[in-house]
Parts: structure tokens; C-alpha cells; sequence
């Protein structure tokens, strides 16, 4: 669910560019206030850790903060219903700031909840799987959104088929509240107070973490923002909307793929062999079911199958071999999957930016692939060695998140003043600082 209402911006960025006749900057408000409250609810935790002396989690245990967390974004998602009824667009943005609100607080329970579930040299495989199916999410989540639009609530206009559609997944929410509050998962509660201030950033890992989750972050989801509009411009595939919107697919399904596949290489206690069959056959297998799920078809109202043909999607075969490879090079170590898959998402983004047609379309739906391995490998490098000021470290790398919207939103001037093309420009000079962070950055100490 973190995964699916997080991908469907792209779709409500898709929908209301139509619905309300927005540009590109107004549109940006979406991911901007999403990925806002990322960084004020990341604040506020932060200062409330300084006042307390005591981290917030710690003292009221993951399992609780989870649990309030999907509450809140219970209340957000349900609101949209009545912003549809109001017709607002500011309304609808409000519902989206509270949903980001409990999301974000997800993430500081979730993430290093992870992490300590095990040892700490192998807290990268567990929140690469735990990534994998919140990628699972966002490659189904465009989808889910146009057969429930479109077909569920054909019959309603499109803004109040909105409302539904989010009615039913604030009641998941709550459902899923309950279910967190009353299962056996362990609390890992903790009484230790902390040290006043930012002593946490003495760890200069952490330092460099920040910023690489807001350029790592930022990047992804510019590219998956405006790659509706990079489909639909005429120089590239000139596609309509709901295709725009199912091409999505491949994109985040490309971060399923890297992320499953990277629980596999980062185990170290299975053989070469077996890693390798494995990863083989999740990168098949998981590419054969993001083919199918861009199959389904909507065209006015109408649901329709068509899957590509093996010719139109034979580049994305190539991407996948490059990123098995790209594995095999890394070795399983964190920081060498950062520098190698950075440098090919700079390759890929800068043939987006010069190339025309499908080698451009697919060259950039193909960086899903290499986005993959970032968040995880980044955090779990960022906070290594913090201690009892993990959760306060996790928190300001939440906060850095908010990456995601400013890095789209400059994105979305160059897109409004000259074209989608050369505003890929701008992803592409984040994947330098994330080259740098897996060469150096990540180090404790020089």
C-alpha cells in the first residue's frame, strides 16, 4: 500500500493535467506537497527527539507507530472523496499532504524497523526485499488506478470516480491499522535518552546519506513523474493519457526487478550458482508479469487487452542482461551497486535526452532497473554504526525525501519553457553526486 498510493501521484499528475488544464509547474504541487511533508513531518519528529531527550519511536515502539502511521493515512486518502465532491484542486492537495503526513511517519518506523529485525550486515537484503514488494505497489498502483476510474466507477465523472477510488483505499488503510496494532510483531521499544542537538551528524556517513537519499529520491520520482509526458510528446511516442499510464509499468516494475533481485545477491550464504539462478529467474519471471499488467488496456471507458510485441520491448531484454551484469560487477557490496548502477542511469538518461522515439522512450522507462538498488543500499549505509541515534538518523533521511519534489519541480520549469526532453538534463546530474556517494561518501572516515 506505501508502494501503490505513492505511484499513483503519477497517475493523478497524468488525470488532473486534463481535468483542471494545469502546466507543468502547477501539476508539480502534487509530488511538491507529497514529498513536503516528508520533510516538515521529519522536522517536527527531529525537534520533538531534541525536546523529549527520547526518540518518539523508541519510547512508543515501531509496531504502535506503524500502526498510527497507516491510521493517518487512513484519513487522508478517504478526504479525497470530499474534495471531489467540492471540485477543488487546493482541497485535493490538502488530502494528499495529510495521506503524505502518516506515509512519512511509516517510513521513519518502517525503514529502520527493518534494519534491526536481524544483524546489521545483512540489513541491506532485508530492506531490499522489503523494497521489492513496495515496488510491487507501484507497478500495479497505475493500473489498479485506471481500472477503478475507469471501469469501477465508469459511470461517475472523473474527478468524483477519484474520490471513490480513494474512499476504498483509506478503508484499507484502516483495516490495515487494526491488523498492525493487534498482530505479534516485536514492539522494540526503547527508554534511552539521546543527546540534545545534531551530535548525530557527527557520523559523517550520515551527512552524505542526506543528501544522496534527496538527489536518489529526487530523480526517481522526477523521471516517474514526467514520464507521462515524455510518452506523450510527439518527438518521442506521441501515446495518449491511459497509455502513458500503463507504460508506467515497466518503470516501476524495473525497480521491482532490481530489488528482488538485489535480496538475492546481497545474501551471502547462498552459493554463486543458486544466487544466480535465482536472480535469473526473478528478472524473467517478474518481467513476464510487468508485460502482462501493461497489457490491460483502457480506451474511453472500455477495457481492452493487448500485450506488446516481443520486437517492442526486445531494448528492455537488453536493459535487463545489462542489469544482471551490473550485479555480477557490484559483487554484492552495497556501495559498488551505487557507482555502477548511478553511471548506467546516467547513460540511459542522457540517450532520454539526445535520442529520439522508442531508444529515448525506453531508454528512460529502462533507469526503473538501476533506481532500484539506491534507496535501501543508501539508507542502510547512512545509518550503519548509529547506534541508539538510529531512528533520530532515520529521520532526518526521511526529511531529505523531499527531494522528491523540489528536484521535479525545477525539472518542470525547464519542461514548461523549452521541452520534456532536455528537462531530463536534470536527473541526470543527480546520478554524479550518488557516483561520488558510493565512491567516498558512505565512508565513516577518510
Amino acid at each position: 500500500m506505501w508502494g501503490f498510493i505513492t505511484v499513483m501521484n503519477d497517475f493523478l499528475i497524468n488525470t488532473f493535467s486534463e481535468e483542471f488544464k494545469l502546466s507543468a509547474i502547477e501539476l508539480s504541487k502534487i509530488q511538491l506537497t507529497f514529498f513536503g511533508a516528508f520533510f516538515f513531518l521529519s522536522l517536527l519528529y527531529f525537534i520533538l527527539s531534541n525536546i523529549f531527550k527520547r526518540d518518539p519511536i523508541n519510547f512508543i515502539g515501531y509496531k504502535n507507530g506503524m500502526s498510527i502511521a497507516l491510521l493517518i493515512c487512513g484519513v487522508g486518502a478517504s478526504n479525497f472523496y470530499f474534495a471531489a465532491e467540492a471540485e477543488s484542486y487546493n482541497q485535493f492537495i490538502t488530502s494528499l499532504f495529510i495521506l503524505a503526513a502518516g506515509v512519512t511517519l511509516l517510513q521513519i518506523c518502517a525503514n529502520p524497523y527493518v534494519a534491526i529485525l536481524g544483524s546489521e550486515s545483512s540489513a541491506s537484503k532485508r530492506l531490499n526485499l522489503a523494497q521489492g514488494l513496495n515496488s510491487l505497489g507501484t507497478t500495479i498502483g497505475p493500473i489498479i488506478g485506471l481500472l477503478m476510474v475507469y471501469i469501477l466507477f465508469s459511470n461517475q465523472e472523473t474527478l468524483a470516480a477519484i474520490g471513490s477510488t480513494y474512499l476504498i483505499y483509506g478503508a484499507v488503510f484502516l483495516v490495515m491499522a487494526v491488523l498492525v496494532k493487534f498482530s505479534k510483531l516485536p514492539a522494540f521499544t526503547n527508554e534511552e535518552k539521546i543527546e540534545r542537538g545534531f551530535g548525530v551528524l557527527k557520523h559523517r556517513n550520515l551527512k552524505f546519506g542526506i543528501l544522496a537519499i534527496f538527489f536518489y529520491v529526487g530523480c526517481e520520482v522526477a523521471v516517474g513523474s514526467w514520464i507521462g509526458k515524455f510518452a506523450k510528446d510527439p518527438s518521442v511516442m506521441g501515446v495518449s493519457t491511459e497509455a502513458a499510464s500503463s507504460f508506467l509499468a515497466f518503470f516501476w516494475g524495473g525497480l521491482m526487478i532490481g530489488r528482488m533481485m538485489a535480496s538475492v545477491a546481497l545474501n551471502q550464504e547462498k552459493s554463486e550458482l543458486r544466487k544466480n539462478i535465482e536472480m535469473v529467474a526473478i528478472s524473467l519471471g517478474l518481467f513476464c508479469f510487468i508485460w502482462l499488467v501493461n497489457g490491460i488496456k483502457v480506451d474511453g471507458g472500455v477495457l481492452d487487452f493487448e500485450m506488446l510485441s516481443i520486437k517492442e520491448i526486445s531494448i528492455y531484454f537488453l536493459f535487463l542482461i545489462i542489469n544482471f551484469f551490473a550485479f555480477k560487477l557490484s559483487k554484492g557490496k552495497a556501495n559498488s551497486m551505487i557507482v555502477i548502477f548511478s553511471t548506467i542511469n546516467l547513460i540511459l538518461l542522457l540517450i532520454g535526452v539526445f535520442a529520439k522515439g522508442e531508444v529515448a522512450f525506453w531508454s528512460v522507462l529502462g533507469t526503473g532497473l538501476f533506481f532500484s538498488v539506491g534507496w535501501s543500499n543508501i539508507f542502510s549505509l547512512s545509518i550503519k554504526g548509529l547506534g541508539k541515534l538510529t531512528s533520530q538518523g532515520s529521520a532526518l533521511l526521511i526529511m531529505a525525501i523531499v527531494g522528491g519534489g523540489l528536484i521535479q519541480y525545477f525539472q518542470a520549469y525547464i519542461l514548461d519553457e523549452k521541452n520534456v526532453q532536455p528537462s531530463f538534463l536534470i536527473p541526470a546530474i543527480g546520478m554524479i553526486y550518488l557516483i561520488f556517494f558510493g565512491i567516498n561518501g558512505y565512508k565513516k572516515k577518510l
